[in-house]
C-alpha cells in the first residue's frame, strides 16, 4: 500500500508530545523528548500547529522553572506544598493543549505563562 494515499493527520505529532508530557510523571525522561520534537516540528508546521508547539515548548521551560524554584523552596518546606500546585499546572496545560487539538483550534495565548 503505497503510503501517499494513506493521508497523515499533521495534528498527531502535538498529540504525541502532550502525551509525552503526561507520560513524564511516570517515566521521567519523556518530556524532554517531547521538548525535542517540539522544535523539530514547530518551523515546518501549519500557523495553528505552530501555536502548540509554541506552548509546548513554553510548557516544558516554565515548568522547569517552576520546578526549579519549587525544589529550593523544599529546604525552607513551601516547596512541599508547591509540588502539587506546579504539577496541577503542567497537568491543566496539556489537557487543556489535548482539548484544543483534538477540536482543530490554536492554542488562542501560547506565550501564556497561565493556560493559554
Amino acid at each position: 500500500m503505497d503510503n501517499e494515499l494513506v493521508p497523515q493527520d499533521e495534528s498527531r505529532n502535538a498529540a504525541i508530545i502532550y502525551v509525552l508530557y503526561l507520560a513524564g510523571f511516570v517515566l521521567g525522561v519523556t518530556p524532554l523528548i517531547g521538548l525535542i520534537m517540539a522544535y523539530i516540528l514547530h518551523d515546518e508546521a501549519e500557523p495553528w500547529l505552530q501555536s502548540h508547539y509554541r506552548f509546548q515548548i513554553r510548557t516544558w521551560w516554565i515548568g522547569l522553572l517552576f520546578g526549579l524554584i519549587t525544589f529550593v523552596l523544599v529546604f525552607v518546606l513551601i516547596g512541599f506544598l508547591l509540588i502539587p500546585v506546579v504539577a496541577v499546572w503542567y497537568i491543566v496545560r496539556c489537557v487543556k493543549g489535548l482539548n484544543a487539538l483534538s477540536k482543530r483550534e490554536p492554542i488562542a495565548a501560547p506565550t501564556s505563562w497561565t493556560f493559554g
